[in-house]
């Protein structure tokens, strides 16, 4: 009936435009049906050649984002709007020495068809900054990827590579703006700061490869100098010091590492009473120069503690004489004692002391050659720690809360806590499972305390059952009245299957044990490496041999024997007769650009203890470093190092600037961290290129360092320069 009255309308003079309209609509009608049923070799084809935009999985119990979904349908939508030919190669997904992938390290990009997809991308981590992020960082990522996009990818220009820490920057910048003491608000919600830093891990792990074009540093440019007026004065510390919107009532060290938003350009001032050269290696294991660490709560700590005795100009450590009654000597034969297969220096090389109360347990275990690390605590407001650099010895200072620890997973042979009031079963025993990811499979955990209480104890025994450590010993020593307890942790994943309750639980397996630049801590437990390609499976070699053994897990081991031999040959031949440099007052050297620890390898013969620092952004080569039973640590050098004024008598960067091209806003920055790092009569020795070194030679000579050497062909050169006591 419908249909019959349809007609007799269309018969009306008035029904030509029904008809055409009834055209149309049945023409669109068979468009659409034919579509749908028409061959998929008409249509068009989209291929993914990357899953870098896919975020890690969501863990459980995690508040999942709503904008997800729509970053999806955009890529979906983008996707479609180029085709991709089916053959085209998907991108190589580099490993970190034949272990895991690399977080963010080298990613190729070789298609100019992908600018869309950067745009995509840009923003992406755009909506993902956090909320404090400044304006300028946005405006410098975005400046900085047109840049990129207009590059001819054909021009054969140096690539930077970029990744692991971008996206983060903006977290560091926006913490930096918070009023108060800068650091995390205790009120936010933990899942979403934990979502948020999860995030910012993925876009860490993004990575891709930049051109960049311009100097590093301006050669037009001209340079004056103030000094810095901070709260810490000639001990600052930007990453850790709280320098704006604080109080009286305030701890003036922040809770978490977070720096300024703008990198410091000020010199830091020198102590009061000046600065002297360092006491020499190794006469300062016994004494220091006391104004070079003075302050004012440490003669305070010195009248209460017997193992430091100010003595007229100097600070005195008698030999033997530790907090530890019987003296350490004991105290470590007493460990040995209770686990024989703890042999000092040769099963046990590598070791962590967290805390840095006694620096007299490093200086013995030296003796034995056995290589500390000491963990300085934000919270040693006595400055124990830079006590500890001016001996000569190995360490760092950093907060030990809330996110990792900047090491990768299983490298340390044993790890101490000397006196130790950590509070490892708080938090869901975030701390004991940090310092469980860090230490290596069958390594061995060192805890002494003196008055532990039953509750402490009791939680301290129920974490540990949980993660499956075997208490090896347990005892009171009758002379230094401690309790000494060593845990082993498991050398495989079995133990873990048996456990009644899987609390903690297994991470996944998306997530990289080796991640720790700004990633939180968790509470899970990492699997016990069991692949051949993975580091971690094998106890190393006894020491030295395993200085010179490279593991099977190693992809190209002849690259790691060159380095050995290229590095070895420019320090005999080079470094140590053309440089004019007086080793015996060379202790604390830092490579700021280490690959394969050839280089700290080198020194070892003038007993010079190398940190070895693998940028965030460059390929993760710290693992095999801790291997050959060397130290060292993961840094963004956009930021400030986690250590004192004063704290190196030498810096190595090889080919360090042009690999940071363009990655900060200020790379003057890093030669003023340079200067604040290195002490007064302390040295420099930088390879790059010619147009590098140029500039670089004129912003030393601003700050009146002495340029001993420079040395160049073929566009690549050297400069050795020598830090002065000069201050604006």
């Amino acid at each position: 009936m419908a249909l019959a009255r349809f007609v007799r309308q269309g018969k009306r003079p008035h029904g030509v435009c029904v008809k055409m309209t009834a055209v149309a609509i049945l023409g669109l009608c068979f468009i659409s049906v034919w579509s749908m049923f028409s061959s998929p070799s008409t249509s068009v084809t989209v291929q993914r050649e990357s899953f870098d935009d896919i975020a890690e999985p969501v863990a459980s119990g995690t508040r999942v984002s709503k904008s997800k979904g729509k970053e999806l349908e955009n890529h979906s939508s983008s996707g479609q709007r180029k085709k991709v030919e089916s053959g085209s190669k998907k991108k190589d997904e580099k490993k970190v020495n034949g272990s895991l992938p690399l977080p963010a390290h080298e990613h190729k990009s070789g298609k100019k068809n992908e600018k869309h997809e950067s745009n995509r991308k840009k923003e992406k981590d755009k909506s993902k900054l956090p909320s404090g992020a400044s304006k300028e960082h946005r405006e410098q990522e975005e400046s900085q990827g047109e840049e990129a996009e207009k590059e001819n990818e054909n021009e054969e220009e140096e690539v930077v590579v970029d990744g692991k820490e971008e996206g983060l920057d903006s977290e560091e910048e926006g913490i930096g703006e918070i009023e108060g003491d800068g650091d995390l608000d205790e009120s936010v919600d933990q899942e979403t700061q934990e979502k948020v830093e999860n995030e910012n891990e993925g876009l860490k792990s993004e990575g891709k490869k930049r051109k960049i074009k311009g100097p590093v540093f301006d050669p037009k440019a001209h340079y004056s100098w103030k000094l810095c007026s901070t709260r810490s004065k000639h001990n600052y510390m930007p990453c850790i010091d709280v320098e704006s919107g604080f109080t009286r009532l305030q701890s003036y060290r922040h809770r978490e590492r977070s720096c300024p938003k703008a990198p410091p350009m000020c010199l830091v001032p020198l102590p009061h009473d000046g600065y002297d050269s360092s006491v020499r290696w190794s006469e300062s294991k016994f004494k220091i120069l006391y104004k070079n660490v003075a302050h004012p709560k440490l003669a305070a700590y010195l009248k209460n503690h017997n193992w430091l005795i100010e003595s007229g100009e100097y600070m005195m450590f008698p030999q033997n004489q530790s907090e530890f009654k019987g003296g350490v000597v004991h105290y470590l034969e007493s460990i040995e004692e209770m686990v024989p297969d703890i042999e000092w220096g040769k099963n046990i090389r590598v070791v962590l002391d967290v805390g840095c109360g006694d620096s007299s347990f490093v200086a013995s275990l030296l003796d034995k050659d056995v290589l500390t690390l000491s963990l300085g605590l934000k919270d040693d407001l006595v400055d124990l720690a830079q006590v500890s650099l001016e001996r000569g010895f190995a360490t760092v200072v950093g907060p030990f809360a809330r996110r990792r620890l900047p090491f990768p997973s299983g490298v340390f042979d044993a790890i101490h806590c000397g006196g130790c009031t950590m509070p490892w079963h708080s938090n869901g025993g975030k701390l004991l499972l940090e310092i469980n990811r860090i230490l290596r499979p069958g390594g061995y955990f060192i805890l002494s305390t003196k008055h532990d209480s039953i509750e402490a104890e009791e939680a301290m025994n129920t974490l540990t059952s949980s993660i499956c450590w075997n208490i090896l010993a347990h005892k009171t020593d009758e002379v230094s009245e401690v309790g000494v307890k060593i845990y082993q942790k498991p050398e495989s994943n079995d133990i873990y299957e048996l456990r009644r309750k899987k609390n903690p639980p297994l991470c996944k397996e998306h997530e990289n044990p080796d991640a720790a630049w700004y990633v939180p801590m968790k509470t899970c437990l990492h699997a016990i490496p069991s692949a051949i390609e993975q580091h971690g499976t094998e106890w190393p070699e006894e020491w030295p041999k395993r200085l010179e053994t490279y593991p099977d897990w190693l992809n190209d081991k002849q690259k790691a024997i060159d380095d050995t031999k290229h590095w070895k040959d420019i320090v005999n031949k080079s470094y140590f007769t053309g440089m004019g440099i007086d080793w015996s007052t060379i202790r604390n050297v830092m490579d700021m650009k280490a690959i394969y620890g050839g280089f700290a390898a080198a020194l070892l013969q003038q007993k010079i203890w190398v940190m070895n620092v693998v940028p965030v952004h460059a390929p993760d080569t710290l693992p095999l470093i801790f291997e050959r039973g060397l130290i060292g640590i993961y840094h963004d050098w956009c930021e400030s190092f986690g250590t004192y004024p004063r704290s190196y008598d030498l810096l190595h960067a090889d080919h360090f600037f042009s690999r940071l091209k363009s990655r900060c806003k200020q790379p003057v920055s890093i030669v003023v961290e340079m200067d604040r790092i290195l002490r007064p009569g302390g040295w420099v020795i930088v390879r790059d290129k010619v147009e590098i070194l140029d500039p670089l030679e004129g912003i030393l000579r601003s700050l009146h360092w002495e340029i001993r050497m420079t040395y160049s062909q073929n566009k690549e050169g050297i400069i050795c320069a020598q830090k002065t006591t000069w201050r604006p």
